[in-house]
């Protein structure tokens, strides 16, 4: 498995589709790991050089102690383009990895194209919210979240429609660090960029989840209202959309990155 070190971390990687083609990067959600992007790497390696990498404390990176800042996890993408050589990517976070995109774009705008910002928020509080969560699973494990996160990763017609893709994810939350999780929901408690935001220059395509209750519509519409000349596409699916709504998640990104 391909790794490289960022501050003293190792993360996990992985480069799939056109050897030469436009490099598309990834970012995973809290509590998943790259594999959630496999409906997306099987349509956008036919066109696109296609770069995953698991977040610090997910998957199969190293867990640091924490807990971690929303520039370290920037700086790793910064850092993991620099150790490939590749100077600019469209990029596509979801959630934690729209958090990390928009620090990207105000921080790193040279190393980006466009950027997609998937089911995210510049802000996402309260902060009790977050210090409750990271208490239950320094007590209880992953395994005391599972049900509450995958209820709201999904709408109830999905988990019915589709066990076996909600399976996938349990599992990929149950393998998360305990310690990893946590650090990276202090990431979120501790994150304010809703200032920030109207210096992002960068072609910006904000997918928002109409049945989202862990990034409710009026956060992705709060980011549209304040980076300029920013797009926005709402699907019908709760948090994670590249997986619910996959086909019009993949149209939509195809399309805004087509416009490049």
């Amino acid at each position: 498995m391909p790794y490289i070190a960022a501050h003293g971390c190792r993360l996990h990687y992985r480069l799939d589709g056109l050897e030469r083609g436009p490099v598309l990067l990834f970012s995973n959600s809290l509590g998943c790991d790259s594999g959630m992007w496999d409906s997306q790497v099987a349509v956008f390696s036919r066109t696109h050089r296609v770069l995953r990498c698991d977040t610090r404390g997910h998957g199969q990176s190293e867990v640091p102690p924490g807990p971690y800042t929303l520039e370290s996890l920037g700086r790793d993408l910064v850092s993991l383009l620099d150790a490939l050589q590749i100077e600019r990517v469209h990029f596509c976070g979801l959630s934690l990895g729209g958090m990390v995109g928009m620090w990207l774009a105000v921080n790193a705008p040279n190393r980006l194209d466009r950027i997609v910002l998937a089911n995210t928020s510049a802000r996402l509080g309260p902060p009790e919210m977050w210090n409750d969560r990271i208490s239950m699973v320094g007590a209880q494990g992953m395994s005391a979240i599972a049900d509450i996160v995958l209820q709201r990763w999904f709408t109830p017609s999905f988990r019915l429609a589709a066990p076996d893709a909600v399976e996938d994810c349990r599992r990929m939350l149950l393998g998360t660090s305990p310690e990893g999780y946590s650090s990276c929901c202090a990431v979120i408690r501790d994150m304010d960029q809703v200032e920030a935001v109207s210096r992002i220059a960068t072609p910006t395509l904000v997918v928002i989840g109409e049945h989202d209750p862990a990034a409710p519509p009026a956060h992705g519409q709060l980011i549209v209202s304040r980076i300029p000349h920013a797009a926005a596409v709402t699907l019908s699916a709760a948090h994670l959309s590249n997986i619910e709504t996959a086909p019009a998640f993949n149209a939509a990104v195809a399309q805004f990155l087509a416009a490049s």
